[in-house]
């Protein structure tokens, strides 16, 4: 019993996984085993982004909300 399936497609998604292909004789299986590499780095990356994002908000927020600025807005 072999392990391959059927998917069914529509044809512009054909098109555009014939246009990705990094070399002519590379298979769908191939290609799209590299697609769902790539969905999981990007996620695992901007799960780092939005971690340093918080972290920066939080400086921000102790660089910015002083009372020494306020002190120099209401000048």
């Amino acid at each position: 019993m072999s392990s391959m399936t059927t998917v069914q497609i529509n044809k512009e998604v054909l098109s555009a996984l014939k246009e990705i292909k990094e070399y002519p004789r590379q298979t769908y299986n191939e290609l799209i085993t590299h697609l769902i590499k790539l969905r999981a780095k990007i996620k695992l990356r901007n799960q780092y982004d939005e971690f340093l994002h918080m972290i920066q908000q939080q400086k921000m927020s102790e660089l910015w909300d002083n009372e020494e600025d306020e002190v120099w807005e209401n000048a």
